[in-house]
């Protein structure tokens, strides 16, 4: 291994940057580096990742076994050989019969600890191997599972009979058991995120892999990578996710919000890992058994994990053999994580210290990718920054005292203290945003205003200085207050009506009526007015976003209150009404929370399809983080694509003679729209199949296509290509993708009746300008409007930058803080303009329409393989001469 590798296992000849790629990674890997890994998206990137990462496990295996048995082999022989004549001196002060057994006992013990390990090692390499040939085992596991499909039906269908004698349940799993601090006892059973952990399911972790990116339709492609690969037969892969994606019981995925969903999920596991309590003399209460997930025996989950090891499955594969094994996919995949060699997750379930501990992560001595990290400093600020609204903390501070008043009678005198400690910090936070607690939130006005602080200055202004957020937050932990709370809001609130009123006695009634009425209050004009069938969706997350205790919030807003005070600040947004105020952490300094992942592991690579500037990259997220810059590697390469098959154009005006100037004070000019729609309809003249304009926000989009709507200039564009706008709903975004698509082939096999195509009008930082291919005819030419700079007047952005400035190095001629604002614009061009090209055989052009791409400073920040091959035209007339003839070249080579 010191030697690296010549050869990998590829699925076909690869490319030469590839090779390069795949050996850089190995010795990266293999030396135990932070590697900087830049391959332009369509390079073959994924699969250069998986290669060569793997290449470097199963090489360091083998390299273990190996020292293994020479070790096993020099104690067996050392133990066997004759001891040396007694009677020497001895240079230390114990007797020669003394020093020689314990040097023998040292070696005994070394060799049954080898032994043990190797035998550990051998049978989970046997059981893995079983799963993977043995078909006789795995029809066996499948009778068994439906042996038990009887008993699973009849459980499930004895719910009905249940619900209606669960509103007699007691409360006692609401009530928060007595709390003892870490200073008064010792933790007396393990658990990891709230559940019991079971003796015989905790296993050793082997050496892995955890490879996380940013959205699970990445991630699924990376496993189908893995499945293109030679390791595909070989490798333990396992794919993690959130209840929310994972949960298979249909009883538990309709609560809708992800919350209530953990919250169902966590109880149910309690109910079925708890133990009944008989005290002498004590009366038994009558009443249904508590409700446990019929997917979650312990049998099924062992045979689940087996299954998942031994074979590579993308997450429908994993639904489905959850599914199947009346399994639940969540857990099992927990299960297996300590033996897989592979992990494949989101970033959150990484990067997040709380998220990775309650998954069961340990990144001691691990390997971790994290890919599509051109953003990583901006999703870990992302990650640990938290919002409350008035709205949320009124809600918060109401549930929890109609807690407090029902269960008064039966709290400790600890628990007591610390609601009452929780009441009051919220009622600071209203009282700052300016308003009152035990009022409904709407109706109180505020002077709208923003306001930033420090953490310290932020605790002395709200009065709650003298609190111990670390205790505070520590008992949040342990009490599971939040949850406690939640299933409180489940049982006796819902929507704002309790589903129990009809069992409930006055007494409780009464307990209950303020919140419940409150509650109500909050729904306003939705809970009277019919929603219409568009807006189905919105009216469903509101009632859930409501129904649902907003303490999980409340909790993360305390712990961000425990960062040191130079990393991160809280602001005040004061927006004239409580209901819509908010108080948010805001972090600074993201690679405080990224310095425990490059602690721990073994090696770090961020790779990403454009990851320049590398050089504010390492300052702000490796130096800071106090990685050394020898422990730093760094790869970057080309395209695999011809010269020819890319055409960079930087448009200083357009055909008017109008420069393009799409600063903030000019780009709502009706001049500036208008020739920017004339530079489209000449480019639709000239392009065939698809044409992709980006615009740097939703409100220009919708103000530019108005202002062409009503001057001719959509209805002469439309008469060229099918016009499809970005959609802003989320669940729309397939739909319009798929109708752009079918269109452009229409056009292209039948002819479009005139149509030559389609245009499509996506945002940068939309939702189209990620993790969507644009390959071939879909996009032949993609148009950039103008620079997508961030809101410069935000006052988060600009305590960003003055905090850059502050704390990093000022290098070049602008400070850390303007380059902030460069480098979020330009990161947010390249990843746009990076969706065209995706294969060595693919073509496309490019035009940036604005001045300021000529900027020598500016074109420097565009990936190297698009750079070099930039032109910039400051009239229109030599520009379109060059994308003409670009286009009418391809068409030759074709025909």
């Amino acid at each position: 291994m010191e030697n690296g590798r010549s050869q990998f296992p590829f699925p076909y000849q690869p490319y030469t940057i590839q090779e390069e790629f795949m050996r850089s990674l190995y010795s990266a890997l293999d030396q135990g580096k932070v590697g900087i890994f830049e391959s332009p998206t369509g390079t073959g990137k994924s699969l250069s990742l998986i290669c060569g990462a793997l290449s470097w496990l199963t090489d360091l295996e083998t390299k273990r076994k190996q020292e293994v048995a020479a070790q096993l082999q020099e104690g067996e022989m050392s133990l066997s050989s004759s001891d040396p004549e007694a009677g020497g001196c001895s240079l230390s002060a114990e007797p020669d019969w003394i020093t020689s057994f314990m040097q023998k006992k040292a070696e005994r013990d070394l060799v049954a600890k080898l032994k043990e390990d190797e035998m550990k090692r051998k049978k989970r390499d046997e059981r893995l191997e079983r799963m993977r040939s043995n078909v006789q085992l795995k029809y066996a596991m499948k009778r068994k599972s439906c042996e038990e499909d009887e008993a699973f039906k009849l459980l499930q269908l004895s719910k009905e009979d249940q619900t209606d004698t669960a509103a007699n349940q007691d409360d006692e799993d609401l009530i928060i058991a007595e709390y003892e601090s870490d200073d008064e006892s010792k933790t007396k059973s393990r658990f990891r995120g709230g559940e019991e952990e079971d003796d015989e399911l905790v296993e050793e972790h082997v050496t892995k892999i955890y490879y996380c990116s940013r959205t699970h339709s990445q991630l699924a492609q990376f496993v189908h990578e893995v499945l293109k690969s030679h390791f595909s037969k070989d490798i333990s892969l396992v794919t993690m996710g959130s209840r929310q994606n994972l949960c298979i019981n249909e009883e538990v995925r309709r609560l809708g919000s992800v919350q209530r969903i953990n919250d169902r999920c966590l109880e149910m596991q309690k109910n079925q890992h708890e133990k009944p309590h008989h005290d002498e003399g004590a009366k038994k209460k009558r009443g249904p058994a508590k409700s446990i997930c019929p997917y979650s025996k312990i049998l099924a989950l062992q045979q689940m994990r087996d299954e998942l090891l031994g074979k590579v499955h993308d997450i429908e594969q994993l639904l489905e053999l959850g599914r199947k094994s009346h399994s639940c996919p969540y857990y099992a995949t927990r299960l297996a994580v300590p033996q897989a060699q592979l992990v494949v997750l989101p970033y959150q379930m990484v990067l997040h210290e709380a998220t990775r501990r309650a998954a069961g992560i340990q990144l001691k001595d691990q390997v971790v990718i994290i890919d599509e990290a051109h953003n990583l400093s901006e999703t870990l600020s992302c990650i640990h920054s938290v919002e409350l609204s008035g709205a949320q903390l009124c809600r918060a501070h109401s549930q929890l005292s109609q807690y407090a008043e029902r269960f008064r009678s039966r709290l400790k005198a600890k628990n007591v203290m610390y609601i009452k400690q929780v009441l009051f910090v919220i009622e600071g936070l209203v009282r700052v945003l300016g308003g009152k607690v035990g009022q409904n939130p709407q109706n109180q006005t505020t002077q709208a205003a923003t306001e930033m602080f420090t953490i310290n200055n932020f605790l002395f202004k709200t009065q709650i200085d003298n609190i111990n957020f670390y205790k505070l937050h520590g008992y949040f932990e342990k009490s599971m207050i939040s949850r406690k709370l939640g299933g409180f809001v489940d049982k006796y609130v819902g929507s704002g009506v309790s589903p129990h009123t009809h069992v409930c006695s006055k007494k409780e009634n009464r307990r209950t009526e303020g919140l419940n009425r409150y509650l109500q209050s909050l729904h306003g004009k939705q809970s009277t007015t019919p929603a219409l069938p568009n807006d189905q969706q919105a009216s469903l997350e509101a009632e859930n976003m409501l129904a649902a205790s907003p303490m999980m919030q409340v909790e993360g807003f305390f712990m961000a209150l425990t960062n040191s005070n130079t990393d991160g600040r809280v602001v005040i947004h004061r927006q004239g009404n409580l209901s819509e105020s908010s108080v948010k952490f805001l972090l600074l300094n993201p690679a405080v929370h990224f310095a425990q992942v490059l602690k721990e592991c073994r090696a770090v690579i961020v790779a990403g399809g454009t990851m320049q500037p590398v050089s504010d990259f390492k300052q702000e997220l490796l130096f800071s983080a106090g990685v050394q810059e020898e422990r730093i590697a760094e790869f970057s390469c080309g395209h695999v694509i011809p010269p020819e098959n890319i055409l960079p154009i930087a448009l200083c005006s357009g055909p008017s003679g109008q420069e393009l100037d799409f600063t903030y004070q000019n780009r709502d000019s009706p001049c500036m729209m208008d020739e920017t729609g004339r530079i489209l309809l000449n480019i639709c003249n000239v392009v065939p199949g698809g044409v992709v304009c980006f615009f740097p926000s939703y409100e220009y989009s919708r103000r530019i296509v108005a202002h062409w709507g009503s001057g001719g200039i959509l209805t002469r564009l439309a008469n060229k290509k099918k016009i499809f706008q970005e959609p802003k709903k989320a669940n729309q975004v397939e739909q319009v993708l798929g109708e752009f698509s079918r269109c452009i082939q229409r056009c292209a096999q039948q002819g479009g009746g005139g149509l030559t195509g389609a245009l499509l009008f996506p945002v940068v930082g939309g939702k189209m300008s990620e993790g969507i291919n644009f390959s071939d005819n879909l996009c032949r030419c993609v148009v950039m409007v103008g620079m997508p700079y961030p809101n410069i007047k935000s006052p988060e952005l600009q305590e960003k930058m003055s905090y850059l400035d502050k704390h990093l190095t000022h290098s070049g001629e602008k400070s850390p803080g303007q380059a902030l604002i460069e480098n979020l614009c330009m990161k947010a061009v390249n990843q746009s303009i990076g969706r065209a090209i995706r294969h060595r055989g693919d073509y496309s052009s490019i035009v940036l329409c604005d001045r300021r791409y000529s900027r020598t400073a500016t074109l420097a920040k565009l990936p190297a393989w698009i750079r070099s091959r930039t032109s910039t035209h400051p009239s229109f007339g030599p520009a379109f001469a060059a994308l003409r003839k670009f286009f009418v070249e391809k068409k030759q080579k074709l025909d």
